[in-house]
């Protein structure tokens, strides 16, 4: 007589880390099927270790993404590696997240360093992102090699967010490494980061489209309200977000709204179609352009805008 065993129940969370732009946000975005953390194409743009939800039959993956993992120069830059630290302490499996359009770097290899000194029972899965743009598949083939000389990997898996391309054979190698256990959330969610922080991620995300280099180090955004309108339609409601982007010099201030407000306009414009998505209520979005100077190296600064 056969007997059949059923397959546990796994769940657990991953961490995504990786230099600043190596895909992390657009590859969580692509595994839990939505958007749940911002995708700047400029370099460190995330700030906080936001969790995504992946909901399956037979397994629960919460996706940690957390700010790129460099050498610091300012007292923010040591903040967000310290985010970094504290979250890869706590996780069941670490994804290392490398491009495929850039060779291996310092960058990485301080990256491979730090992960060789976390527990052996933590297992590491390199992930070469950005495949979509090489088109060489020798190229592809010399990057893994590359990445296979950098440390002991449990696997290595190629993948393109963008096109989709192996996203489902990623989520199945974090799976796999997971504990056996029930669901740490309610089906349905996908992801615990308040509604605020999401907001503020979206304004920031929309203030760093086609800015210059040095602005997205210098840009944070603090959601200061945001309250249902009184006295409207129980079917036409309307929040009011009130929210304040702040810079650290006059002249970026200047490039945050533009000529005659023309850019701050496309900004509010641009994040209210996002939060109202996210929200799914319509938006009266109320952005304020402040200078707070050298805040990235001022302590009691970092404290006020939550670092």
């Amino acid at each position: 007589m056969s007997t059949t065993t059923s397959v546990p129940f796994r769940a657990g969370f991953a961490c995504l880390v990786g230099r600043p732009n190596a895909g992390k946000s657009t590859l969580t975005n692509a595994l839990v099927g939505t958007k749940v953390a911002i995708t700047s194409g400029r370099p460190q743009t995330t700030r906080h270790a936001i969790r995504g939800i992946v909901h399956r039959d037979d397994a629960q993956l919460v996706l940690v993404d957390t700010p790129g993992l460099h050498r610091p120069r300012t007292l923010l830059g040591q903040r967000l590696n310290d985010v970094v630290r504290a979250t890869l302490s706590e996780v069941d499996v670490v994804g290392f997240c490398m491009p495929a359009d850039e060779p291996v770097g310092r960058g990485d290899r301080f990256i491979a360093e730090e992960l060789s000194r976390l527990p052996k029972r933590t297992p590491v899965v390199a992930i070469l992102t950005k495949t979509d743009r090489v088109a060489d598949p020798d190229r592809i083939g010399a990057r893994l090699l590359e990445i296979a000389g950098l440390g002991e990997f449990s696997d290595i898996v190629p993948v393109s967010a963008v096109r989709s391309y192996q996203v489902a054979v990623l989520a199945d190698v974090l799976v796999a490494r997971l504990p056996a256990g029930p669901a740490l959330y309610p089906g349905g969610e996908l992801t615990d980061e308040p509604e605020q922080v999401m907001v503020a991620e979206l304004v920031r995300e929309a203030a760093l489209e086609g800015v210059r280099d040095e602005l997205p180090h210098s840009l944070a955004v603090v959601v200061e309200e945001m309250v249902s309108r009184e006295g409207r339609p129980a079917q036409r409601p309307l929040l009011d977000v009130r929210v304040n982007v702040f810079v650290e010099r006059p002249s970026q201030k200047a490039i945050v709204i533009g000529t005659g407000g023309s850019r701050l306009k496309e900004v509010g414009s641009r994040a209210r179609t996002q939060i109202e998505a996210l929200l799914g209520t319509p938006v009266f979005l109320d952005l304020h352009v402040k200078v707070a100077k050298d805040w990235q190296r001022d302590p009691r600064q970092l404290r006020r805008l939550g670092f």
